[in-house]
């Protein structure tokens, strides 16, 4: 039986606690009816969260917990993951709140894998001050393709724009080298798997944007398009995968020949997401596919320039929250389908 949607439990990680995400958090939740459709969990600590949210002058009501078998529904779960004071100085870059970013980051991690939380939304965080030790990862998708089970594919999304990426936080000067075979393969894989069991599009049709200006004009401007991307892209189509390109990237949205594809696959990082930070208007979601549990963020960063003085745009990390559960829905349907198939009566 398929799991009723004001029983889905979000995990939040709070990110940064100098920057924004405290505050589009409480501001997402100050509407109560979010709590009819899931019921949030905050790992943090509650008094730390009391006090952003006597500062923001928020009405939110939080509910501290000690043990995650406390969980209420219908409430505003604060997990107290430390006791602890932290000194907080908005807006200001510090190692030691970056500590209390992966602390939160990884507990809730821990619980999406152990399946106490059904989905993990997350808040920014700053990726310079959460390097130690103990966390070398570059950002929330490298450690989550670690500790989770799949391929980690990020995935930006607003309604029906979606844009992927066959490389993402790497240097410009190193995209053509990482363009191989087998990662435009598993990459295009991940995105139809996902279109498919995510998003309830049962035969996707997906574009991938070239590396070079005008697809390399021949080979006059680049070689990656004829050597690479075209003999690829034919052979995944050729085995029953709606896959479409290169197409040349500066005309593409600007056209709106993005409208005609279930999903867009950028060759790298700024070649995708400047488009689609401009078309999404402000409430994009960074969803990472290819995972066996379900991930989401808002699209934004920190936004220390900005950080306590209430004003911060609250809407990305909302529709963030609803598309995590939007597809764990999804998911259940799918996987409620594919083990039971619809017996066709003999005559």
């Amino acid at each position: 039986m398929m799991k009723k949607a004001e029983n889905i439990i979000v995990g939040i990680s709070i990110g940064d606690l100098n920057g924004i995400g405290s505050e589009v958090v409480l501001k997402t939740f100050e509407d109560t009816r979010m709590l009819e459709l899931c019921t949030p969990v905050i790992f943090a600590n509650v008094k730390i969260m009391s006090f952003i949210k006597k500062n923001l002058n928020s009405t939110v009501s939080l509910h501290g917990i000690d043990k995650l078998d406390q969980i209420l529904p219908g409430k505003i779960n604060v997990f107290n993951l430390w006791r602890e004071g932290v000194d907080l100085n908005l807006g200001v870059n510090d190692e030691k709140v970056g500590e209390y970013a992966v602390k939160s980051f990884i507990a809730a991690t821990k619980a999406l894998n152990e399946g106490i939380v059904d989905v993990l939304v997350t808040a920014p965080i700053n990726k310079y001050n959460i390097q130690s030790e103990e966390f070398k990862f570059p950002g929330h998708t490298d450690y989550l393709d670690q500790e989770l089970e799949g391929n980690a594919l990020m995935l930006m999304v607003q309604d029906n724009l979606r844009v992927g990426l066959l490389t993402d936080h790497i240097p410009l000067s190193e995209v053509a080298s990482h363009l191989t075979e087998d990662l435009i393969k598993q990459k295009i894989e991940t995105v139809r798997k996902s279109l498919i069991q995510d998003f309830s599009i049962n035969k996707p049709k997906i574009a991938v944007l070239g590396l070079n200006p005008h697809c390399g004009d021949g080979g006059v401007i680049g070689s990656e398009e004829d050597a690479i991307l075209t003999p690829t892209l034919k052979k995944i189509f050729d085995k029953g995968t709606m896959v479409f390109g290169p197409f040349a990237a500066d005309g593409f949205f600007g056209s709106g020949q993005y409208e005609k594809y279930d999903a867009v696959i950028a060759t790298y990082h700024d070649q995708g997401l400047i488009p689609f930070k401009t078309l999404s208007f402000g409430k994009g979601v960074n969803y990472t596919a290819g995972l066996d549990k379900v991930r989401t963020s808002p699209d934004h960063g920190t936004a220390y320039d900005i950080a306590g003085k209430g004003v911060a745009d609250y809407n990305s990390f909302k529709e963030a929250v609803y598309l995590a559960i939007d597809v764990y829905r999804s998911r259940m349907q799918y996987a409620e389908i594919s083990q039971k198939p619809l017996k066709i009566k003999e005559k």
